[in-house]
């Protein structure tokens, strides 16, 4: 079957339509990043390095929010949608519910947070800062990204994405001149986002037909009680992938958080190409599991290994050109921020070995694994993060952080090899 797919002309392997959703996908995934890297130097030189700390931790406390938000709609809408595409009765009952569940958890979520700067007093020297960020919350709630991948119909909302980024960085720079401003950071990110997702639904409805409408409370508890496993994974990964800054902001000052977040979004940026290597070749790799288990593992083995030496290429360039990079970025040395990245260039690597395991374990359904794998991993960051900051400051964190991701690739390993021994053989031994 792999070999059916090497001998297609190129041209005809770019109009498959799970190629072109690979190609839009990486598209939106490129645009986020660039215009995170522009935007970063102008809100550091506007703002200061302080603030633009503040700014990075509320964005990582509403992003943790967005996963509750997004309560794993991202992985389960599109298989939904896809099944459906000729239906537009259930589409427009997919829609609606799933749009409908992500508003109901953006308000909670917007009232606890409310309730927690507010009424506890939570997150002192950011609280504005935060409040302003939960429009945020929203624009995740209203996010049709989901629909248009099931529909493999991505041109136009990644298009829609790159204006929304533009939109941002227009507000950026007209608006943000100077610490003052730093509230409006986030409120532009998720003002841009809500007003195009807003004319993507109203797309939605009028070319493909499809009628909106807010689902019974019956029909959201029910869509909600089906997706909490998948939520809960997601969850718990993205804590231990992105909660670095949050557990420093305990121990270090603002100007300290800010030097290890521009390291930190560096390392974020490298561990989203196993990822997307991942998703790419995740639908071919699972019809090959049922067809030809040996194609299967060989056909894997070559990914892998084609992911370790991308990766650690990218890994050993951005190792050697830290310095260059942080000065590109922050308009000044900052040697620390060079020593963080240094040690958190590590992570991306270590997760593109765990890359191998994770698809393992989806292409075999063992979900419940992935899901113990998902908490332990959250459980060694939090402990060891903690332990390590609190003993040896932020350079212990980093340390910390590529400490906890190899933990977590040798305990998936050991897990699979317990549960599923003919998995780990056949991809790590010699599959003939």
């Amino acid at each position: 079957m792999i070999e059916k797919y090497i001998t297609i002309p190129f041209s005809q392997l770019v109009r498959h339509k799970s190629v072109q959703n690979f190609i839009f996908l990486l598209i939106i995934q490129s645009s986020n990043i660039l215009i995170s890297l522009i935007v970063m130097p102008l809100l550091i030189q506007s703002i200061g390095v302080d603030r633009f700390g503040l700014v990075s931790l509320a964005l990582s406390v509403i992003l943790i929010a967005n996963v509750f938000v997004g309560f794993g709609y991202n992985l389960s809408g599109p298989k939904d949608v896809a099944l459906n595409q000729k239906d537009r009765k259930a589409l427009s009952a997919i829609l609606s519910s799933v749009i409908s569940s992500k508003l109901v958890l953006a308000l909670l979520a917007s009232v606890s947070l409310l309730v927690a700067v507010k009424g506890f007093g939570l997150f002192p020297e950011y609280q504005v800062i935060l409040l302003y960020s939960l429009l945020m919350l929203f624009s995740e709630a209203t996010l049709p990204v989901w629909f248009f991948q099931g529909m493999e119909k991505m041109k136009l909302v990644s298009a829609a994405n790159v204006f929304s980024k533009l939109l941002y960085l227009t507000g950026i720079v007209l608006f943000i001149q100077g610490p003052a401003d730093a509230k409006w950071v986030n409120f532009f990110f998720g003002g841009s986002a809500v007003l195009i997702n807003l004319l993507l639904l109203a797309y939605v409805h009028f070319q493909f037909r499809i009628a909106l409408a807010f689902s019974s409370w019956q029909r959201i508890m029910g869509s909600l009680k089906e997706n909490i496993y998948l939520f809960l994974s997601s969850f718990a990964n993205h804590i231990a992938v992105n909660g670095g800054i949050v557990v420093l902001s305990f121990f270090a000052r603002a100007e300290v958080l800010g030097m290890y977040s521009l390291a930190e979004r560096v390392s974020l940026v490298l561990r989203i190409v196993p990822a997307l290597i991942a998703q790419a070749i995740y639908p071919n790799a699972a019809k090959l599991y049922e067809a030809d288990v040996q194609g299967f593992f060989r056909f894997m083995k070559k990914v892998y290994a084609t992911t370790l030496i991308l990766c650690g290429l990218m890994v050993s360039i951005i190792w050697i050109l830290a310095p260059f990079i942080i000065q590109l970025l922050a308009k000044e040395p900052l040697p620390e921020s060079v020593l963080y990245l240094r040690i958190l260039v590590l992570v991306p690597m270590i997760a593109s070995l765990n890359a191998g395991n994770t698809v393992l374990l989806l292409i075999a359904n063992k979900k419940y694994l992935l899901f113990n794998a998902s908490w332990i991993m959250l459980t060694v960051m939090l402990l060891s993060t903690v332990a390590a900051t609190s003993l040896f400051g932020t350079v212990g964190l980093c340390v910390a952080m590529v400490m906890s991701e190899l933990f977590v690739f040798l305990f998936t390993c050991w897990i699979i090899l317990k549960k599923c021994p003919e998995l780990i053989r056949g991809f790590y031994g010699n599959a003939r």
